[in-house]
């Protein structure tokens, strides 16, 4: 029985479709499934479709059969490919380049020999800072040990430049007492350098120190007396190497001193920042750590305490590296993980996020039982079955207090060689007795600390670095090892960077024949940013898609082209190589010989992700990499077989240079067509900007003063841009001058080239340019190197949301393909070609190369009662859909006019019947089913669902998810689950009738709470980023998951049904051969759709794989070779003190007629705590 056209109530004209026989055969695969059909319906479908497809009767249109589809599909091949040759150039651009075969040489990539190269200048460049490093270290360690301690120093006695002084002067809140304090602070002047992207001052070093420290201690005071002769050494070291930029150190005290000076960057509210909580500090102050924190959540432990507890665990977190190990787990009677984690991780961003959430979720009930504590900690410290930093082994145990020792746990798993230490914490205010915490410490090698306070949270959860460092300081130069961190946000504006660290330590002794000191000073660092190593790689000559790459022991990326963090944040920039690009088996391979230090080289077919993120590609890569000598960092080349040779132009002629220069000129337009220059740095003095018109405006301006050989030039890019700009005007000259684009309806044609010369005619069509003038950015121009053929773009659905920026109401597809041609043996791919195609007329094209007409100007074949023939895309799209669809699944071409023409509706703000403000169309009942018509350029799942989910499950889409961990995504809104500050403790008030309650430690808590509270406004309201005054506290770092699709293995013509039961629906589907087309005949839905999952495209905001999943398959990485974590002559005699402050009852009452009388608290001047000595 033939298939009758089909209606859907009365807005459909025809005769009535009768319902297709086909029985439901299941459930359909969802959104989930993926590969093609079971086999026995493969054999079947054929069979199936043969009567339904060709049964003469009872109607006059019937659903076209296969062999009518494919002479379509020819027709359309036929004519893209005839329009490309045309008006292409393809091969006329072949002959151009062959004609000007004496301008320009043809040099070779060799792999090998570039990547050594490129190492061993890096290698050069780290090594400057090595030695920079070295003498600043060697400098402190001798300044620190001959200067003298003075008791009785005072604030007059030290004059230097406070970073923070400025700001400090202009807070209204800072009280004038304050203001006169400051009489030791120097006032400087300041010159813009582009280096630094800031203002400096070279004559000076500048001072800061973290706001919860008294600036006039004397711990302090004496800290900047010895410091202040490192000016000369910084200064000095700034003359024998002038690219030096920040040279820091670090002091174990939290002075930060830096060269050169630079005002702090004000934050909007209080600064937390601290020298000792960076990264770069912890990595150099430290070997790596192996650590498990247990947290008593006993009955006891309850309120204030508890919250304290957790904070301070987050807080202790923070004070790992990925270079580090830890697990958490809270103890009552039992001991269980606080997460899913059952053994120690690698400390990296996401793992410390999970515990983070995890610790919140802590409650408070049962005995204390420190034996199951300690005995899970031990455990997790013995397992040697997981990866782990196998250094500095400890247990960090925070609680309220108890009796019990534990020591016959101690005598079990840690004595009598003690190498694990124990650090504990008591948290809150309370009257247990402290000593057996004391105890425990002491007899293993650790450190007791108090924290009766939030505001002593953040000091004693990082002086536990201070003993760790003990064995460092006791091996003296075998420890003195150069660390370099992983990428960074610098906080000075410098942008991202590596740092280069080096621990100095105290030389001095106690006294004749004493023990020599073992305490660390402080780290010193210098940074060096990602763009000055980036200088130091060859760019252009790689082609578009050719790139360097480099990566550490834990298989970050130092340098990659993906490498592009969102935002600015506190933490490291931790890229994996594998999260870079897309993984694989062989990029796994690849990134272990590199983190092993290996050499290789290595072909293979890989996936990569488009610039633009919407498409895939599978490509053939030649990767090779050799280890940088003295660094933890591997080098790699990747480059496509096409890149193995490139253009380097020989303009010796002065006289071509100066003709060819004349087609740059905006008077050359008219006639030859709008010129775009890539905007690179052809010469020293040439001015950036982001407007390419006054780019281009610039780069004459100085053309006019300087020659293209000038010395303060690029020469190879300046002679690549002048030879592709004449031949591109021959291409012109040959080919476009002379036709007429209207007669095949397109908008443009254009070439863009290696050399950076992107040539679009006729001149008026560069209104509505949108690409990159950058060939080497735009999407378009990579892609057609990777894939053979014709390669469509249709405009991004962001690009129609645009319309004062095109041209006569039009909107344009870019079919695009390579140049390629051999010189001698050696294959060149030096530039892309194109049409823009307008897609309204193509639209309309498309219907009738569809359809049984052979071309626009016959009639349309009436079919009647007594006259049989097929349904085609033009006559019957009421019935038919008919569609082109780019590898991607973004829709190129419809025979629906609502498809495209609702891109014209929106561009001219509204006022058609299926117009809405939201940019979708309201469908009338029945003739589009329960789906609105997006416009060209949308996934196709968005305007049939059905049909690509059939085309997914059919394989001609495979689908690929990957997870971008540099998104930037903005802060959840704050719930308003209730009214008062977190932390705070509301006594009662019978504890306010209580004498005894007045003086006791609760009400001093309670004091020191709030008053921290007022200081540390985050602490009550905010995020500590937000808190450190950052400008992009508004955005936090995210995971996004990313979906693409791209084609599968199917490349015939392939007929199917979409099973629907009696709404069931046939289609044919077909690759356009030379073309990264699928063409899509079908059946248009009937109104009472089956429903079906909907495939998504677009970005979402994720989560991320389940960490509790990866860290049982942890990726491959190596810790660093060497780990100071015992010494035989370490003093381990200083093992702890408290330090709270002594309650004072005049405060205290006041402060609570205050809190009494319900007025709120007034301005607060920052408290200045005493800097305590450090073990």
């Amino acid at each position: 029985m033939a298939v009758p056209a089909r209606t859907c109530g009365s807005s459909r004209p025809g005769p009535a479709r009768t319902a297709l026989p086909w029985p439901r055969r299941g459930p359909r695969p969802g959104p989930g499934a993926s590969g093609p059909p079971r086999p026995l319906l493969l054999l079947l479908q054929p069979l199936l479709l043969l009567p339904l497809l060709a049964a003469p009767g009872a109607s006059a249109y019937s659903f076209p059969q296969q062999h009518t589809m494919q002479h379509w599909a020819r027709r359309l091949e036929q004519e893209i490919d005839g329009v490309m040759r045309i008006f292409g150039g393809v091969q006329q651009l072949r002959e151009i380049y062959k004609d000007n075969r004496n301008l320009f040489e043809v040099q070779e990539n060799k792999p090998q020999k570039l990547v050594e190269k490129v190492a061993g200048d890096i290698e050069s460049l780290l090594d400057r800072k090595v030695q920079a490093l070295k003498r600043l270290a060697d400098a402190a360690e001798n300044f620190q040990k001959a200067h003298r301690w003075q008791d009785n120093i005072k604030e007059e006695d030290i004059v230097y430049y406070d970073a923070k002084a400025d700001a400090e002067l202009d807070d209204p809140e800072i009280e004038d007492v304050e203001r006169g304090s400051k009489v030791s602070t120097l006032r400087l002047d300041f010159v813009e350098d582009s280096n630094f992207k800031n203002k400096v001052n070279y004559s000076y070093t500048a001072v800061q120190i973290p706001t919860d420290i008294y600036k006039g201690s004397t711990v302090i005071l004496n800290e900047l007396n010895w410091t202040e002769a490192l000016e000369n050494v910084f200064t000095e070291n700034r003359r024998q190497d002038p690219t030096l930029l920040w040279q820091v150190f670090g002091s174990a005290t939290g002075v930060t001193r830096y060269y050169p000076a630079t005002p702090w960057r004000a934050p909007k509210k209080i600064d937390l920042y601290d020298v000792r909580r960076r990264p770069w500090y912890i990595q150099g102050a430290s070997s790596p750590k192996d650590m498990v924190i247990i947290v008593d959540v006993s009955g006891s432990v309850s309120g204030l305490t508890l919250k304290l507890m957790k904070t301070s665990v987050c807080e202790m977190l923070d004070t790992l590296s990925d270079d580090d190990y830890v697990n958490v787990a809270s103890f009552n009677e039992k001991a269980q993980p606080v997460s899913c984690f059952t053994h120690l991780v690698q400390a990296n961003v996401r793992n410390k996020k999970v515990f983070k959430e995890a610790v919140q979720g802590m409650v408070a009930k049962g005995t204390t039982g420190y034996k199951a504590g300690f005995e899970y900690a031990f455990d997790q410290l013995q397992n040697s079955n997981i990866t782990r930093a196998n250094c500095n082994k400890m247990i960090m145990m925070f609680t309220d207090g108890g009796e019990d020792r534990v020591q016959d746990v101690f005598e079990k798993y840690n004595w009598p060689n003690r190498t694990v230490r124990v650090f504990t914490f008591s948290v809150g205010q309370h009257n247990y007795d402290v000593t057996p915490l004391q105890w425990m410490a002491c007899a293993n090698k650790g450190y007791y600390f108090e924290i009766p306070s939030i505001g002593a949270i953040r000091i004693n959860t990082q002086e536990y670095l201070d003993v760790l460092g003990r064995p460092m300081v006791l091996a003296g130069k075998e420890a003195k090892q150069v660390q370099w961190t992983n990428v960074y946000e610098d906080a000075l504006g410098l942008g991202l960077v590596v740092t280069g660290t080096l621990p100095v330590f105290n030389l001095t002794q106690d006294g004749p024949g004493e023990k020599k000191n073992q305490l660390i000073l402080g780290v010193m660092g210098i940074d060096v940013a990602l763009n000055d190593i980036k200088r130091l790689t060859p760019n252009y000559t790689l082609g578009a898609n050719g790139y360097v790459f480099a990566i550490d022991l834990n298989g970050y990326v130092l340098l990659h082209p993906n490498l592009k963090p969102q935002s600015n944040f506190r933490e490291p920039v931790t890229l994996d190589f594998l999260d870079a690009e897309l993984e694989d088996e062989n990029k796994e391979e690849i990134r272990r010989s590199m983190i092993d230090g290996n050499r290789g080289h290595k072909q293979i077919r890989t996936l990569v992700k488009s610039l633009d993120e919407r498409y895939i590609d599978e490509v053939t890569r030649n990767y090779t990499w050799v280890p940088i000598r003295n660094t933890n960092y591997s080098l790699g080349l990747v480059l496509p077989p096409y890149g193995t040779f490139y253009l380097q132009a020989n303009l010796s002629d002065q006289i071509l240079q100066v003709k060819y220069f004349e087609f740059l000129l905006p008077s050359s337009f008219e006639s030859e067509g709008h010129v775009f220059i890539a905007p690179r740095e052809y010469c020293k003095d040439l001015n950036a900007s982001d407007n390419n018109t006054e780019f281009l405006k610039n780069f004459i301006e100085l053309m006019e003063k300087v020659t293209p050989d000038s010395k303060q030039c690029n020469n190879f890019l300046l002679h690549n841009l002048i030879l592709d700009t004449g031949i591109t005007q021959q291409l012109v000259e040959r080919v476009w001058r002379d036709q007429d684009l209207n007669t095949y309806s397109l908008l443009a044609v254009f070439a863009a080239t290696d050399g950076g010369i992107t040539r679009v005619f006729p001149n008026k069509a560069a209104e509505d340019w949108t690409e990159s003038p950058e060939p080497f950015s735009a999407s378009f121009y990579r892609r057609s190197l990777d894939n053979r053929g014709y390669v469509f773009k249709p405009p991004h659905q962001d690009a129609l949301l645009r319309p004062l920026e095109l041209e006569n109401d039009t909107v344009g597809i870019l079919v695009s393909t390579a140049v390629e041609f051999s010189l001698g043996g050696r294959t060149l791919r030096p530039a892309v070609v194109g049409v823009k195609l307008d897609l309204e007329a193509w639209a309309e094209k498309f219907k009738v190369l569809a359809s049984n007409r052979t071309h626009q100007d016959q009639p349309q074949k009436q079919c009647g009662p007594t006259s049989h023939c097929e349904m085609d895309c033009e006559v019957n799209n009421e019935d038919l859909l008919c569609v082109l669809i780019d590898d991607g699944g973004f829709l190129v071409l419809s025979n629906q006019n609502h498809q495209w023409d609702q891109v014209r509706v929106r561009k001219g703000g509204g006022g058609g019947p299926g117009w809405s403000p939201l940019g979708a169309w309201h469908c009338q009942p029945c003739d589009c089913g329960s789906l609105p018509h997006p416009q060209v350029g949308r996934f196709f799942s968005e305007v049939d669902a059905n049909l690509m989910l059939a085309l997914y499950n059919n394989s001609f889409y495979t689908r690929k998810e990957s997870y971008d961990y540099q998104a930037a995504c903005a802060p959840q809104p704050p719930g308003n689950l209730g009214a008062a500050p977190r932390g705070v403790f509301v006594p009662t008030i019978a504890d306010f009738l209580n004498l005894a309650w007045w003086t006791s430690a609760a009400a001093w808590s309670l004091f020191q709470q709030l008053l921290y509270g007022f200081i540390y406004h985050s602490w009550f309201q905010a995020d500590p980023a937000e808190a450190e005054g950052n400008p992009e506290a508004r955005e936090s770092s995210c995971v996004m998951k990313q979906t693409q699709y791209y084609f599968g293995s199917v490349n015939a013509s392939y007929n199917a049904i979409i099973d629907c039961g009696n709404c069931s629906r046939l289609f044919h589907a077909q690759r356009l051969t030379n073309t990264n087309l699928l063409f899509v005949v079908a059946e248009k839905p009937l109104c009472s759709q089956c429903e079906a999952g909907r495939l998504l495209q677009k970005e979402t905001h994720s989560d991320g794989p389940e960490q509790c999943e990866l860290v049982q398959r942890p990726r491959y990485r190596r810790g660093p070779h060497i780990c100071f974590d015992y010494n035989a002559t370490e003093d381990t005699s200083d093992c702890g003190r408290g330090a709270s402050f002594p309650p004072s009852l005049s405060i205290l009452v006041s402060l609570q007629l205050l809190l009494l009388l319900g007025l709120p608290p007034g301005p607060q001047a920052p408290v200045r705590a005493q800097a305590s000595q450090r073990p």
